[in-house]
């Protein structure tokens, strides 16, 4: 049977109505809430960590507060890099009590940072709520839940929800509903599942879009599919849908680890010939490939190139540089990229800018490594404790 088969015949064979009482196929007992490791005794982090939420708490009382997203995602990854899953499930269920609640925007927003904490029991819950909460549940939230699988890597849950509950609440999968899809099926590993939703969703009346293949360009370049990525190009031709730079650079990324540079190269050509400019992601790709060839020109003109083409260099690109530069020992120019470094708001290791500054003393270029030492102390954005080699 062909993937389109499989996936109609999956995917068309809803469960049964359910009363609204149970109406959510998620439904299942209260969420059991990822704990932390619990530290032998308070630390000041765990500290921060507890009256960074009761602020937060404390500042949701605002409407406007409510209204800034950047907030509630950077303290929700600040308490989730620290595993404090706990105080999450506080802030977030704090949010319940205010009017905000009754708005799928705001709930949506709190089912999508479950899910990206790793928490999809707690995001499954709160979608079930939504109808207490007088919180209307359309393909908005269904979608957010489906991307909460995604995130917290739920496969199996994904496909039973796409199957089951758009016929119990009355949802009509849309666009972005397909492509989750097939994304699940792309980080599955699953790539022929995730190209035969193409044909699943054109069914249904829905047209593939960009995001749509250029999802499945970077599974089938990333698993070395090339010849299934260059159908993939035919029917996306076929369809009249036109790539961009990220269509692209998941190739150019597979030609270079292939160590195939000089087809990258004209694969950067034919990208301009088209329109369609590189970004630094292009151009990092280009820079590795020949960093790995011990080609120091080849890799010296793509730096140069970022100049010309208004493309600003990012951590990546020095990072993938410096340490290259520091083999083959050439400390003058790796004193050139460090002062770029440290006269821009880029984070590199500490650890290669210093060994760049032990290679000057080295080489006997002590001023220039008392330049870099300088410069790193009077960096307001990062502050490099960078040391002179003793005498």
């Amino acid at each position: 049977m062909s993937s389109f088969g499989r996936l109609y015949k999956f995917f068309s064979t809803a469960a049964p109505a359910v009363s609204e009482t149970t109406i959510s196929a998620t439904k299942q007992a209260i969420a059991t809430t990822p704990k932390p490791n619990k530290p032998t005794k308070p630390t000041s982090q765990a500290a921060r960590l507890k009256q960074l939420a009761k602020n937060f708490k404390k500042s949701s009382k605002n409407p406007s507060f409510r209204l800034r997203i950047p907030y509630y995602e950077s303290t929700v990854y600040r308490l989730a890099a620290a595993k404090q899953f706990n105080l999450i499930q506080d802030i977030l269920e704090h949010q319940k009590q205010f009017d905000s609640i009754t708005d799928e925007r705001f709930t949506v927003r709190l089912i999508s940072l479950y899910g990206k904490a790793g928490m999809f029991d707690n995001a499954s819950k709160l979608f079930d709520e939504m109808p207490e909460l007088k919180c209307e549940r359309t393909v908005i939230s269904f979608n957010a839940l489906l991307a909460a699988c995604v995130n917290c890597k739920k496969f199996d849950k994904l496909e039973a929800l796409f199957r089951d509950l758009p016929g119990q609440l009355g949802i009509k999968p849309d666009r972005v509903s397909y492509n989750t899809l097939i994304k699940s099926y792309c980080v599955m590993g699953s790539v022929e599942l995730a190209v035969g939703v193409i044909e699943l969703m054109e069914s249904k009346g829905l047209a593939p879009d960009l995001i749509t293949f250029n999802t499945i360009f970077d599974a089938l370049y990333r698993n070395k599919k090339m010849d299934d990525a260059e159908k993939l190009w035919v029917l996306m031709e076929s369809k009249n849908v036109i790539a961009n730079v990220r269509s692209y650079n998941p190739k150019l990324r597979a030609l270079v680890a292939d160590e195939r540079i000089s087809e990258a190269v004209e694969l950067i050509e034919e990208m301009r010939a088209k329109g369609v400019m590189p970004d630094i992601y292009s151009f990092n790709a280009l820079i590795q490939g020949y960093c790995f060839e011990k080609n120091l020109e080849q890799a010296k003109r793509w730096y140069g190139e970022l100049a010309k083409c208004d493309v600003s260099p990012d951590r990546m690109t020095y990072e993938i540089m410096l340490p290259f530069v520091c083999d083959i020992a050439d400390f003058d120019y790796a004193f050139q990229l460090c002062k770029d470094v440290l006269n821009s708001k880029h984070r590199v290791s500490m650890s290669v800018i210093q060994r760049v500054v032990d290679g000057l003393a080295t080489d006997l270029k002590s001023e220039e490594a008392e330049v870099l030492v300088d410069l790193a102390d009077t960096n307001n954005y990062f502050h490099y404790k960078l040391k002179l080699p003793a005498e």
